[in-house]
């Protein structure tokens, strides 16, 4: 509503004066200003705030009158009564210093365009005034004064001998009145006070009071501390005519305001808090509205140490109150008690280091013009910290500085929508910037193409308008335009359009308006009609043209105007319609403007836009007036006036949608009550085709009803959308300290016919944490603005100045969901069905699942921590709510993990059992919150549960490859495994060894046969959970291993990893096997070491071959058309392209890099049953280097999407090979000095189109080096075939020759090749070259596995090393290099070190049998 902004400025008088001044008070338009100090009267101008003339007393005549206490100006400015201590009233005539005559006058530079406006008149306007004070016979009233109060056309004054004075201000000629006020009967109401008892106390006498316009009496406090209202019976003030009313039970009171816009009473009182009273239209009684005090909660320190009120001053538009303290500190409240701002606590008293700071004291204080300025003395005593000299003794008046809300004046429908702000001289708007190519580097945060609104609903995704609304917190700060500002300041009226992209400003004279699309300000060209004009009512817009209510000082007569915003800003341009009487207030419904008159009429006119002439214009017609006068008692009262299409029979727009569109009602804030005026639909209905839209007779509307009481704003929309009825025909209410209310509209569901004992409308009342400007209805959005501060410490020292000791203040843009309390209300009222169908239509926005979680957090934290019982707890129907979401799992997560674990019981006592919501998050494969169940299973669960529900989790997580999640269950074993063992297990009892699930076994073994893992998995987060433990093996085993508890659990998770690998094998799922090891650090070369014989056999060659191709995206072989005469069957040329591409191939650089980065850490490998086999392996390699019929030509690998078998796929390049432009270059550089034919060239683009991707040829090489490290010759042989690498065929072939080798595996391989062939010959036939390349070698095998020799059982070495390359020649390396640099790897040391080898001699004994393990789960 209102907020600070900045630092106040310091006012520095000129006069040097030994004297401090103590009391300021301002004329009644605020444009001057009176200080006082003992013998001194000074008057400064607001604007520029300078002072203009100053009155010191004689002294003589001080000694005479006695020192200056308060002052008080006539309602025109022409006088000023001054207090004086010995009973005094002086009277003191302003008189104007003649034409022409100004103290201070703005100049120009020559050439300036602003010399140019200039008309009669205009200088003053902005100059400031010179003026002289002349004091008349003074008034002697014979006792001290305690108060005086101007009143229309008298001056009441109160004196402490219990006498009330009526002067007038032309006080000696016309005499004065006289009361007693112990004949002024009081009573606690008006019925009984005739006749009642006077006052029974002796000597009696008011210390402070203030007249009320509206409720037309005085508002007094007396000097026992007790309060009272004193009315005339007529409309006279005389002895026989008062009669007063008590405020019971208070005794306390020290200082009144009056608030006449809402007719309220502000009574101060010694305990510091502040009493707002009402007088009750019935009775006449005085009743409590509400209390402004601060609370323990938000100010511990200070909330009962403030000492008594001193100062409580209402706005110029009433909609804040300011209160200060004997003890310091200024602290605004809205009218209904909503806090805005406190210097008593946070960075208003605390310095950056601490310390505290002493509140600054004021000792009077004053709103300025528009309430854009405070200006307050602060009294020496709080700023004289450790200062010397005069300037301690001098009081400095402070200017605090205020931006406030446009709809405290301006309350029309279009600034309900939007955040405006308005500065004295800016503006700040809550609004995206829809012009990127004209914003200016600084303000590039607020452009946004689509602002929120401008588009249809349908077109507009919640998250772009809400991207303009909430994106950022900076505001579009727009400068008033300077030429405007000079001679109309202050500005009094502001409103923006709906889409937020043009904002009208009207000050004292004329208006003007600007666009955000041009950044330009338009006023109007001729200067005079600027000046003609004032504007009374407020404006509006209306889709792009300014609706106004003005005067028109030259035809003397009340205006509506409309002004179009493209045309030029000119009377020529614009609608003008002649009205009966002074406009109070105006808005705009659709096509639909309405007006409240000063002599309470409400008129309704229609807009209608016309495309006749060139300059289109709008023509306005009158529709209805609707008479007020018999239910509005002064029209100042008015707040507000709205028109909606918000009816109190909502079955009416069910049958009719078309009914939202019109006006049905019109609501009035009639000081704080808000009244609605329905349509009279009682009588015959007239259907809307019989009658014609020109001659239209609109309904009469109904008496009226009062819809909720201390309203500070209404907002309400006239859009439509059918899937959000629920919010946009809602009524929404600010009432200050009593939060928001919400008058929602109830639906039958499915059409259905409405009970007839249910309301078709409810209000529901709730609260929010910051102070509401605008509603986003379908966003269900309320956004506000708060105060925010910055400490500068700069400023400090010795002589530190007042405003030194305040923060630099700025304001924030704020927003808050409102969701989460309508559902909530409306369960508590049993009406679950509308809370259904309001949440699923807001389940879109995107910050829905926090409204539910909201929603749960709040009923637990109240319910869980309530120390009486609840007799009817809601949590339980807000659970059985959510899980109508498909939210409700991590609702009910996430809750419970932001809320402490003691209330954990009672959440989950109403939501269900945390083991079966974790199931429910397996059943629908949502494994990161099941991740999240699993905290809460650890805390309430014994260990084996956890483990239990862990271990399902890590099955599931590893199926689907969710490796994140892996590690951090694995991470999480860990530390639960860590955290039993540190206090050593008692003995096992039986219950315990049945409890745990056989877990028991594995406390006493330590090996690890993943050791890396430990340092692989640094995730952002631990999991403090364990898994589950399988059954072990027989006890016999479990002794032979370590009895050190720490390596339990990681000999469990080896066991849950080597029965996911086996499970990959089986389903010769290797890509997935090659990431598994890459990510979570499986040792894979030890386990296939010991998987050699089992799981890692190939058992259908054919099946393995076709799943890799699927896998790893390569393409089946081809057949080329010219390979029956093909040249490449020449040796020469095979070995020259072979030697060549080999050298563009940029893998070597990667292979090289890669294994200069591999840990040197690892011990040097030696196998046996290779290292016997490397010399011979060697001989082989050399010698089949120089025959023609080995050497294979190794190309550009290159991605082809192709089918099985097909031609087309030979040409088809994709774009996933990673090197195909480079690879094409090097081969015309490598081959320039080689002739090739026509033939030649195709078959190199076949053997091309035959490789898959760069990334697939790198995992398949890795895999094959670590089969062949691990032994397991059969996958070799299929990876070989793959790749089409002759060089690996052989090696494993010569392998097979060795005695070591199992003859089944020869066996195996035999077959396996045998029945590739033959699938090779009838589906593949692009294959058949590369087979026949290696059937000398696989006869030579065969004819070796029918004469079959006893094997050797093979015992591999303890020791390993690096896996050194075969042979120094490229060629020779490329089968067996760890082409590991694709994989995806998390670990530090840049990927799993595949040169690892299987496990040391007994250790492969004591494991061999792992394939017996199970995991069996409860």
């Amino acid at each position: 509503m209102y907020f600070l902004t900045g630092w106040p400025r310091r006012l520095l008088c000129p006069l040097k004066s030994g004297e401090e001044p103590f009391h300021i008070r301002p004329s009644s338009q605020r444009f001057y200003f009176a200080v006082l100090s003992e013998t001194q009267l000074s008057i400064w101008f607001s604007r520029p705030s300078v002072l203009i003339v100053s009155y010191i007393e004689s002294t003589k005549a001080a000694a005479q009158f006695g020192s200056y206490q308060q002052a008080e100006w006539k309602p025109d400015d022409s006088m000023i009564a001054v207090v004086a201590a010995n009973g005094y009233i002086l009277l003191f005539d302003v008189v104007c210093g003649g034409e022409d005559k100004c103290l201070y006058e703005p100049v120009y530079p020559k050439g300036n365009p602003r010399v140019t406006r200039v008309t009669p008149g205009y200088k003053e306007e902005q100059c400031a005034p010179a003026l002289s004070l002349e004091m008349k016979k003074p008034v002697d009233l014979e006792a001290p004064i305690t108060s005086l109060q101007s009143m229309q056309e008298d001056l009441v004054v109160s004196t402490a001998d219990g006498f009330l004075h009526i002067l007038h201000w032309d006080g000696v000629s016309n005499g004065r009145k006289t009361i007693n006020l112990c004949t002024v009967p009081f009573s606690l109401d008006l019925q009984s006070s005739r006749g009642g008892p006077s006052l029974d106390f002796d000597r009696v006498h008011i210390v402070d009071m203030e007249y009320c316009v509206t409720l037309d009496g005085f508002a007094v406090v007396f000097d026992d501390g007790q309060l009272g209202f004193i009315t005339p019976v007529a409309n006279r003030f005389t002895t026989d005519q008062l009669q007063g009313v008590w405020a019971a039970d208070v005794t306390d009171g020290t200082c009144v305001a009056v608030n006449n816009k809402y007719r309220l009473m502000a009574f101060g009182c010694a305990s510091g808090l502040v009493l707002v009273y009402t007088i009750d239209s019935t009775t006449g009684s005085m009743q409590l509205s509400h209390k402004l005090e601060l609370t323990p909660k938000h100010y511990p320190d200070i909330w009962n140490k403030t000492g008594p009120v001193k100062l409580i001053r209402w706005s110029p538009d009433y909609s804040v109150v300011m209160v200060t303290w004997e003890c310091g500190g200024l602290s605004l409240w809205s009218v209904f008690g909503a806090h805005l701002i406190c210097t008593l606590g946070e960075d208003f008293a605390y310095r950056s280091d601490g310390t505290k700071k002493d509140p600054i004291k004021i000792s009077s204080m004053s709103w300025g013009a528009e309430g854009y300025h405070l200006w307050a003395i602060a009294s020496s005593e709080g700023n004289c910290q450790g200062e010397g000299g005069s300037s301690s003794k001098q009081a400095v008046i402070l200017q605090f500085q205020f931006i406030k809300s446009a709809l405290t004046v301006n309350p029309c429908t279009s600034n309900q929508e939007q955040v405006l702000l308005v500065g004295e001289d800016r503006l700040y708007l809550a609004c995206g910037d829809p012009t990127q190519a004209h914003s200016s580097p600084d303000q590039h945060l607020h452009r946004d193409h689509s602002p929120l609104h401008s588009l249809p609903p349908s077109s507009l995704s919640a998250s772009q308008g809400l991207s303009t609304l909430l994106g950022h917190k900076h505001w579009h700060v727009v400068q008033t335009q300077s030429t405007y500002l000079e001679c109309n300041w202050p500005i009094r009226f502001a409103a923006i359009d709906t889409p937020g992209q043009c904002v009208a400003v009207a000050g004292r004279r004329g208006f003007a308006h600007y666009t955000m699309f041009t950044r330009k300000w338009k006023l109007f060209g001729n200067i005079t009609q600027e000046q003609n004009m004032t504007v009374t009512g407020g404006l509006a817009w209306w889709n792009d043209f300014i609706v106004l209510a003005c005067y028109n000082f030259i035809a003397q007569q009340e205006e509506l105007r409309l002004y179009l915003r493209s045309s030029n800003l000119d009377n020529t341009f614009s609608s003008v319609t002649k009205l009966q009487s002074d406009t109070l207030l105006l808005n705009v419904f659709r096509d639909m403007v309405i007006l409240f008159r000063a002599d309470c009429c409400i008129c309704l006119y229609s807009i209608e836009r016309k495309q006749d002439s060139p300059n289109p214009f709008a023509s306005i017609e009158l529709l209805q007036e609707v008479p007020m006068s018999r239910y509005i008692p002064h029209p100042a009262l008015v707040v507000s006036v709205t028109l909606t299409s918000v009816r109190t029979e909502t079955g009416i727009t069910l049958k009719a949608p078309q009914q939202a569109c019109v006006a049905e009602s019109i609501m009035l804030n009639l000081a704080g009550q808000l009244i609605m005026l329905q349509r009279d639909r009682s009588g015959p209905q007239v259907r809307e085709k019989e009658s014609l839209s020109s001659q239209k007779k609109l309904l009469p509307f109904c008496p009226p009803v009062v819809l909720a009481h201390c309203v500070e704003n209404v907002w309400t929309t006239c859009r439509t959308n059918r899937k959000k009825r629920h919010l946009l025909e809602a009524l929404w209410l600010a009432c200050g300290e009593a939060g928001m209310k919400v008058w929602l509209p109830l639906f039958p569901r499915d059409h259905r016919k409405p009970h007839s004992f249910l309301s078709r409308r409810i209000m529901l009342p709730f609260h929010i944490n910051i102070y509401p400007l605008a509603v986003l209805f379908e966003d269900a959005l309320v956004l506000g603005a708060t105060n925010e501060t910055v400490l500068y410490d700069g400023l400090g020292g010795p002589r530190q100045p007042p405003e030194g000791l305040f923060p630099f203040c700025t304001v924030e843009r704020t927003s808050q969901i409102y969701l989460h309390h309508i559902l909530r209300q409306l369960l508590v009222r049993n009406l679950g069905e509308q809370a259904l169908l309001l949440a699923q239509s807001c389940a879109g926005l995107p910050y829905f699942p926090h409204v539910l979680e909201l929603m749960v957090h709040v009923v637990l934290e109240e319910e869980a921590t309530s120390r009486e019982p609840i007799p009817d707890p809601l949590l339980p129907t807000v659970a059985k709510f959510i899980t109508e979401f498909p939210l409700f799992l991590q609702t009910i997560v996430h809750c419970a993990r932001k809320t402490e674990y003691a209330l954990w019981n009672y959440l989950f006592a109403a939501v269900g059992n945390p083991k079966d919501l974790f199931e429910e998050c397996l059943m629908a494969q949502d494994l990161d919150t099941a991740a999240s169940y699993l905290i809460i299973l650890q805390n309430m669960e014994v260990p084996a549960v956890s483990r239990q529900h862990a271990t399902l989790l890590f099955n599931t997580a590893l199926e689907q490859g969710k490796w994140d999640l892996c590690r951090h269950m694995i991470r999480f074993l860990k530390a639960i495994g860590s955290g039993e063992s540190e206090t050593p297990p008692p003995t096992p009892t039986t219950q315990e060894a049945s409890s745990t699930g056989g877990f028991e076994f594995f406390r006493h073994r330590s090996i690890s046969l993943s050791q890396s893992a430990d340092s692989v998995l640094t995730g952002k987060f631990s999991l403090q959970k364990t898994l589950s433990m399988p059954s072990g093996p027989s006890a016999k085993s479990g002794e032979r291993w370590s009895k050190d508890g720490e390596c339990t659990e990681s000999t469990y998770i080896d066991m849950m990893l080597w029965r996911h690998a086996r499970r990959l094998l089986e389903q010769v799922r290797l890509k997935d096997l090659g990431y598994f090891s890459a990510q979570l650090g499986f040792e894979l070369i030890g386990w296939l070491c010991r998987e050699r014989t089992r799981v890692a056999r190939v058992d259908d060659f054919i099946t393995a071959l076709k799943r890799l191709h699927k896998d790893f995206l390569w393409p089946f072989p081809v057949m080329p058309a010219c390979s029956i005469n093909s040249p490449f069957k020449n040796g020469h040329y095979r070995t020259v392209l072979s030697t060549q591409l080999l050298k563009s191939q940029s893998a070597d650089s990667i292979l090289n890099s890669e294994m200069d980065s591999a840990p040197h850490q690892a011990a040097l490998r030696s196998d046996s049953w290779l290292e016997s086999l490397r010399a011979e392996q060697k001989e082989m390699e050399i010698a089949s280097s120089h025959g023609p019929q080995t050497q294979e030509a190794f190309l550009s690998p290159l991605t082809s999407k192709g089918e099985e078998c097909s031609i087309g796929s030979a040409t088809d390049l994709t774009e996933t090979s990673s090197m195909v432009d480079g690879d094409w270059t090097m081969v015309d550089e490598n081959l320039s000095g080689v002739s090739l034919s026509q033939s030649e060239l195709e078959h190199i683009s076949m053997e091309l189109a035959n490789k898959g991707p760069h990334k697939s040829q790198v995992q398949l090489r890795y895999l094959l080096h670590i089969f062949m490290e691990a032994g397991c010759l059969e996958w070799c042989v299929v990876i070989g075939l793959i790749l089409r690498e002759a060089n690996v065929i052989k090696q494993v072939f010569a392998l097979l020759d060795s005695p070591e080798v199992p003859s089944d595996t020869v066996q195996n391989v035999c077959d396996g090749l045998l029945a590739v062939d033959a699938w090779a010959s009838s589906d593949c036939l692009g294959y058949k070259p590369f087979l026949n390349l290696i059937r000398p070698q696989l006869q030579k095998l065969v004819s070796a596995a029918a004469d079959p020799v006893q094997p050797e059982a093979f015992q591999p070495a303890s020791t390993s090393k690096l896996m050194e390359p075969a042979s120094p020649r490229a060629e020779d390396s490329r089968g067996v290099a760890p082409l590991g640099t694709s994989l995806p790897t998390e670990a530090p040391g840049g990927l799993v070190r595949p040169a690892e080898d299987c496990p040391v001699q007994e250790q492969e004994e004591k494991t061999v049998e792992e394939g017996a393990y199970d995991c069996t789960l409860s």
